[in-house]
């Protein structure tokens, strides 16, 4: 019984060997550790039989036992370690990178022409000694309308086709709706630009849009008159067209100025020589502004015989379009990167 159990340790050992040169990945790896080490391999079959053997065999029998089960455990390790080799050279292979080659620049997005000119008017303004406010985007109807002069019923409320909202409020329709909290909440000087999202329902054409951004400026101070009003604007305008521009003054009626009126300019497209677009005459109507209203002054509680103060606002999508040359407002939401990828 003991050489039988010998020879068969040995055909075993040799077996194994044979078996573990053909091993070349993980699933034929873990076959043969299972046919040689598992509960139902051939070597513990084997080993059922070690209590046959005389007693004074059985050390020689258990010795050469484990000497075969040790070095079907190498083989399985050499192998293991041979195919883990065999997986990271083809994955340095795969994977290699020349971290010398020149990078490959990444594709980037670009700011809405918008959003662009927005910064611009923004720094344009801060430069000039202007803080930031952001409007709300709906509001209350004191804000919108009564905190700037237009009281209910007021017929002016017809030039401001208004979103109302089902608990009566107002996406609003200038961002004039700021002037009241910003006099309130800060005590003269104040020099503020509110620029943000309008809405108005009309209809919409290469001019119009239901939706548009909007710059409001408002600067309160004592003895603040229209020279320094048309001094600001003509400064900014200069700045954001990048060359020289006239401006003059065209009376006409808000009820949030007195004396109100019309800012035009020198027309940027043809310098003032006469183009279709300015109808010939070489200037622009561009915003409305004026002297602040007493009346809006005192519902701001501030004393309107110490401080004086000057408000305009303009729409950003027709500054944009004349500095670029656009002949249509929709252009701007229309969500076609085509047009806005010119402006990167």
């Amino acid at each position: 019984m003991k050489n039988e159990v010998l020879d068969n340790l040995d055909k075993l050992g040799s077996c194994a060997r044979d078996d573990f040169k053909n091993v070349t990945d993980s699933k034929k790896l873990d076959e043969l550790r299972t046919k040689y080490l598992g509960r139902k391999s051939a070597l513990t079959d084997i080993l059922k039989k070690v209590k046959e053997v005389k007693q004074e065999d059985r050390a020689e029998v258990g010795k050469r036992a484990n000497e075969v089960k040790a070095g079907i455990e190498s083989l399985v390790e050499t192998a293991t370690k041979t195919i883990e080799n065999q997986k990271l050279e083809k994955n340095l292979k795969e994977d290699w990178k020349d971290v010398t080659a020149p990078g490959v620049r990444p594709q980037r997005g670009s700011l809405h022409p918008i959003t662009q000119l927005m910064q611009k008017t923004e720094d344009i303004f801060v430069n000039m000694g202007f803080e930031v406010e952001m409007p709300y985007e709906i509001d209350d109807d004191y804000h919108n309308f009564e905190s700037v002069n237009i009281p209910k019923g007021h017929p002016a409320r017809d030039a401001w086709d208004t979103f109302w909202t089902e608990d009566k409020n107002v996406l609003i329709t200038h961002t004039s709706s700021m002037q009241n909290r910003v006099m309130k909440n800060k005590k003269p000087p104040i020099r503020i630009i509110v620029p943000g999202k309008c809405f108005r329902n009309e209809a919409t054409d290469a001019r119009h849009e239901h939706t548009f951004y909007q710059v409001e400026g408002i600067y309160v101070d004592k003895g603040i008159t229209m020279t320094d009003m048309l001094g600001t604007l003509k400064t900014y305008f200069e700045a954001f067209f990048e060359k020289d521009i006239d401006v003059k003054f065209i009376p006409d009626y808000f009820p949030f100025v007195e004396p109100g009126g019309q800012i035009a300019l020198t027309c940027v497209l043809c310098d003032g020589k006469g183009c279709k677009v300015c109808k010939g005459s070489g200037w622009l109507e561009i915003l409305g502004c004026g002297m602040i209203h007493p009346k809006v002054l005192e519902m701001a509680g501030i004393d309107s015989t110490s401080y004086t103060g000057f408000a305009w606002g303009f729409g950003l999508e027709r500054l944009i379009m004349l500095k670029h040359n656009i002949n249509d407002i929709r252009l701007f939401h229309k969500g076609d990167l085509r047009f806005i990828k010119q402006f990167n």
